[in-house]
């Protein structure tokens, strides 16, 4: 009974013992805090923070078969590789040592062994400790591979001053990755783990060089290295002061640090926290430095002007993967602002989309005659950039010179909700408010938006453009710096069906391709149209944000330049500053195809040539155009008609029974009076179409700008105190005719040729009357808000 009991204690406390020894290491080895690194896709280094304990701390990699891991093992325990954790040949010569010695100078510590020590701490060196050393050791060779324990060690050594770990230390003291050290760098970094303070400048220097040169002997009498090798690796120099790490995209690494630490804080007591914060992203190293380069130098220029920020960003097209991210440049005001993220004023940049939302629901045509006139909807008059009027424009060139008030004057037809609903689907994530509380001004910049947002939007439009005819999905999705294997979140915002065609967005991008542009966007056009870019800048209200979006089916560039401040600069124009930034990011970037036209998606159309809608039967020359697949037709041309006229063509006829002159019927193309008193300005060969004989008309030759009908006017008080004038305006299809202005049937006055007449209404309801010398007439009625209003 004696024996049995005994033989149960033993194996309860057998039991224990290996359940004490099962259990003894810690998970994780080492709880300490990690440099927070980033690498570009091919595994250089791009930007290391240190970690929150001031440590250079890279989180653990391997280092098998690596000089330094060659190096370290001769240097550290030579039969590393072959020992269980403790090498009973070091412990016995330790001994001996020591015993000679009279006192500690050598411990036989293995590679393990000091693993172990570095994870407890570097606890005082007693008999116990060394004991409880052995013991973990044995336990970690259990569970861990040889290399395992090697990178665990070589990441937690220290290698003077505040730098831990290979890695980190390569960086600080060559300034070079670990697979680019030489042998003599590598046995520079072998020796300190032992002596870190060995590395510090001006101190134990022939120290330092003695150690490494020892162990450089050591390797070429091992066979590591050959006799050269040896000879000129002891003549190369010692490492000095600590060198800064690579600082290639500091703004994507401060993103993804604060990414990290969100995350973290979400993440609950039962999930495991991301420390080791060791990330890979899409970002390629040569465009990044490259693109880096030359936001910095424009950003010289400008920054003489008062102009002291800039960002780009640079996407794979069809994957949306962030090749370059350069979030600012170098500038002692607001230069550690990360742009990209920041909402700022859009200017024009979201009117290919109203353009390509309006094709495909057949409200627009692509080149499509638009108003272009002085308009003034409610208390909002918008203005073109040139301060100038073309009567009417097709509608692709409008799109590609930018116009204002023809988009204006679409959005107010399409509806501003309803274009604010459409932006939301494609991925624009600041539109927070009701679209009607933007208002109008909504696609003149009225709105904010990111960098980050109108880059994968327009990457979005370019995908759709090539989606082929099997694929419903949207191709608009978020871009993304982490590898679309890994991570796939960057596609939040991707829907079930695109709300842009294939066919609507290729007819916009050709569009932004094809028109002339004027004045001084005219040499920027002539290269985009030999690289076949797609491009769009826009210029925000007061000057203060300038944006230049260029993409190919290869390339997606955004580029933003202004102060993060928000300070505005006359001098800072879109087509000045961001726009050469742009192309000259294109011309390193190389060449791409441009995208197949998808025909699957397209239908032909006979258009008419002078107005570009469907041809109608009062149409004398047509041509062929393309149109989204699903897109309604439009009606007939509105523009052209059959009209009579007398024997000298200078005068309409009406057909009575009583006419008895010869007449001539011909096809004309006519605008309305408004836009045709200013295309006539800007278009010498337009024949303005005659009068009828006698006062008698068809159409009123007369038109009035402003006000619209029960429009509300907002006037503001002046400084001395009066309300302040209101200018109305006034065409005439007849040159010479004459037009009287009336308020509330007082007469205001007569204007010819340039019919402008400026009043001052009280606040409340008015009538205002036109007529000219024929008595056409036209009227409107208005209302004059107070400030209470």
């Amino acid at each position: 009974m004696l024996r049995n009991n005994f033989r149960y204690i033993c194996y309860v406390m057998a039991g224990i013992v290996i359940l004490l020894f099962s259990f003894s290491l810690s998970t994780p080895l080492f709880k300490v805090p990690y440099s927070h690194v980033i690498y570009a896709r091919n595994g250089e280094l791009l930007g290391a923070l240190v970690a929150t304990d001031g440590q250079w701390r890279f989180p653990p990699q391997p280092v098998k078969d690596s000089r330094f891991a060659i190096a370290i093992i001769e240097y550290e325990d030579r039969r590393f590789r072959y020992h269980p954790g403790v090498d009973p040949i070091a412990i016995a010569r330790a001994a001996v040592q020591n015993i000679r010695e009279g006192r500690i100078v050598s411990g036989g510590s293995t590679i393990t062994m000091q693993t172990i020590r570095l994870a407890r701490g570097n606890r005082n060196r007693t008999f116990y400790e060394k004991i409880i050393e052995v013991i973990l050791a044995l336990r970690l060779e259990l569970t861990h591979s040889k290399d395992d324990i090697l990178a665990l060690y070589v990441s937690n050594a220290p290698f003077g001053g505040n730098v831990v770990g290979l890695e980190a230390a390569a960086w600080r003291w060559f300034g070079r990755s670990t697979e680019e050290l030489s042998w003599a760098e590598a046995a520079t970094l072998a020796v300190l783990p032992n002596s870190p303070g060995l590395v510090h400048p001006g101190r134990n220097r022939d120290t330092l060089k003695q150690k490494r040169d020892s162990l450089l002997d050591r390797l070429a009498k091992r066979g590591f290295i050959t006799e050269e090798t040896r000879l000129l690796a002891k003549i190369e120099p010692l490492p000095q002061e600590p060198r800064p790490l690579p600082r290639q995209a500091p703004h994507l690494l401060a993103r993804t640090f604060m990414e990290q630490q969100s995350q973290n804080r979400q993440r609950s007591f039962f999930h495991k926290r991301n420390d080791h914060a060791r990330i890979t992203t899409t970002i390629d190293y040569r465009i990044q430095e490259r693109a880096s380069v030359i936001l910095n130098r424009w950003s010289s220029r400008f920054q003489g002007n008062g102009v002291m920020n800039a960002a780009a960003i640079i996407l794979d097209t069809q994957t949306g993967e962030v090749l370059a991210y350069v979030g600012n440049v170098h500038s002692r005001i607001a230069g550690d602002v990360d742009i990209i993220p920041a909402p700022r004023s859009s200017g024009s940049l979201l009117k290919p989309f109203l353009y390509a939302a309006m094709l495909d629901s057949g409200e627009l045509m692509p080149a499509g005659l638009v108003s272009d006139i002085p308009t003034r909807i409610g208390s909002y008059s918008p203005e073109n950039n040139t301060r100038t009027f073309v009567g009417m424009i097709p509608a692709d060139q409008a799109l590609a010179r930018s116009v204002n008030i023809p988009a204006v004057r679409k959005l107010r037809s399409f509806g501003v909700d309803r274009f604010a609903r459409l932006l939301r689907s494609l991925g624009v994530s600041t539109l927070f408010r009701h679209g009607d509380d933007y208002g109008l001004p909504l696609i003149l910049g009225g709105a904010e938006v990111t960098l980050w947002d109108m880059a994968g939007l327009y990457a979005g439009l370019a995908r759709t453009a090539t989606a082929e005819i099997e694929s419903r999905d949207s191709k608009f999705f978020s871009p993304t710096y982490y590898p679309r294997v890994v991570k796939t979140e960057g596609r939040q915002n991707l829907t079930r069906v695109s709300p842009i065609s294939p066919g609507a967005a290729y007819l916009t991008l050709d569009a932004l391709t094809y028109v002339v542009r004027p004045g001084e966007e005219a040499a920027w056009q002539n290269f985009a149209s030999a690289r076949r870019i797609a491009w769009k800048t826009g210029t925000s209200f007061g000057f203060r944000d300038a944006w230049a979006i260029g993409t190919t089916s290869r390339w997606t560039v955004a580029v933003w330049v202004g102060n993060a401040t928000g300070e505005g600069r006359a001098e800072l124009r879109s087509t000045t500053t961001a726009a050469p930034v742009l192309f000259e990011i294109f011309s390193f970037l190389g060449s791409s195809e441009w995208f197949e036209k998808p025909f699957y998606d397209l239908k032909v159309a006979e258009v008419c040539f002078l107005s570009g809608f469907p041809a109608g039967g009062n149409c004398e020359a047509i041509r062929i155009t393309s149109l989204p697949r699903n897109a309604p037709f439009h009606n007939p041309c509105p523009f052209c008609r059959t009209v009579t006229l007398n024997e000298a063509q200078d005068r309409q006829v009406v057909l009575t029974a009583n006419t008895i002159e010869r007449t001539i019927t011909r096809r004309w193309f006519v605008m309305p009076p408004a836009e045709e008193w200013f295309f006539t300005r800007w278009n010498l060969d337009y024949r303005v179409l005659p009068p009828f004989e006698g006062v008698s008309a068809r159409s009123t030759p007369l038109a009035l700008f402003n006000p619209e009908e029960n429009s509300q006017i907002y006037v503001p008080v002046e400084i001395d105190g009066r309300l302040g004038q209101v200018v109305f305006m006034a065409a005439h299809r007849d040159s010479n005719a004459t037009i009287h202005w009336h308020l509330n049937e007082q007469f205001l006055g007569s204007t010819q040729v340039f019919h402008e007449m400026e009043t001052r209404p009280a606040t409340g309801v008015h009538l205002l009357s036109v007529v000219d010398n024929f008595g056409n007439t036209v009227q409107r009625r208005f209302r004059i808000l107070s400030a209470a209003d």
